[in-house]
């Protein structure tokens, strides 16, 4: 009896002590940059990466998106930051130098450009000498 009762709990105890994984929520400790991230078609993409660094291209950080397509870029120190998006083979262009002070939060939306890009046209012939 103990061992079947065992072997049913097990499961629930999973469940509950279980955590979502989702967009890092936000902290009161430093900067934070928020946003969205829109792709080609402007509908928000879930689990985009957001990458994250100084301007000087220090501690680089990345997050990603919620299921409404938005993140959470916390605990930041002052400093300009750098931030770029991606999904799919898609990127954003990135964002650069947005100058953060200490407990500012800005928000920033970042537009994914269409990931099947390609450069095309013709290589001319080498002309022999």
């Amino acid at each position: 009896m103990i061992r079947k009762f065992g072997f049913t709990l097990i499961p629930w105890l999973a469940l509950l002590l279980a955590q979502p994984v989702s967009a890092q929520a936000p902290k009161k400790n430093g900067a934070t940059i928020s946003g969205m991230v829109l792709g080609a078609d402007g509908k928000a993409v879930t689990g985009a990466s957001v990458t994250c660094e100084t301007s000087s291209g220090l501690t680089p950080r990345a997050v990603h998106t919620d299921a409404k397509g938005r993140f959470f870029i916390t605990g930041l120190k002052q400093d300009s930051y750098d931030i770029r998006a991606s999904a799919n083979g898609a990127y954003s262009d990135w964002e650069r130098n947005i100058p953060m002070r200490k407990n500012q939060t800005k928000e920033v939306t970042l537009q994914l450009l269409n990931g099947n890009t390609a450069i095309s046209g013709i290589i001319p012939a080498k002309k022999k000498h």
